[in-house]
């Protein structure tokens, strides 16, 4: 089977495993756009720590699970969201306003929207989480 969204596929992973009660999930292939995600929902502590494990086949995650996510998903089509878009976007995918973070990839690295509004900088749209 071919995976076209491995940060999609990754999300939808942690959602299920988080649905069911399990305390951690495994996450494959790894990639820097999922690294970078899941270092952005550790900091605002949706998941706990995770380990990249190489087994020699692309590799794969094992995140700790600690309950903090009540939906997370990737954002399709990446939607370019501008500096003033950003409320617009968050009212679409967000439950309510400073409720939860969308992350944004922008010409200074992956961030949220939040970081993305003080450093007054659009960027692409990649995925939601509260």
């Amino acid at each position: 089977m071919a995976m076209n969204d491995t940060l999609a596929a990754a999300l939808s992973n942690i959602l299920n495993a988080e649905k069911v009660g399990k305390p951690s999930c495994i996450v494959k292939p790894i990639s820097k756009i999922t690294k970078a995600v899941f270092d952005i929902m550790k900091e605002n502590h949706y998941i706990g720590e995770y380990t990249i494990v190489d087994d020699g086949k692309g590799g794969y995650f094992e995140i700790n699970l600690i309950g903090g996510i009540n939906k997370c998903g990737a954002i399709k089509p990446r939607f370019s969201a501008r500096m003033e878009e950003y409320d617009k976007f968050e009212k679409r995918f967000l439950l309510s306003k400073d409720f939860g973070l969308m992350i944004v990839s922008t010409s200074q690295g992956i961030m949220t929207q939040i970081q993305a509004k003080e450093k007054n900088i659009g960027g692409k749209l990649l995925a939601y989480i509260y």
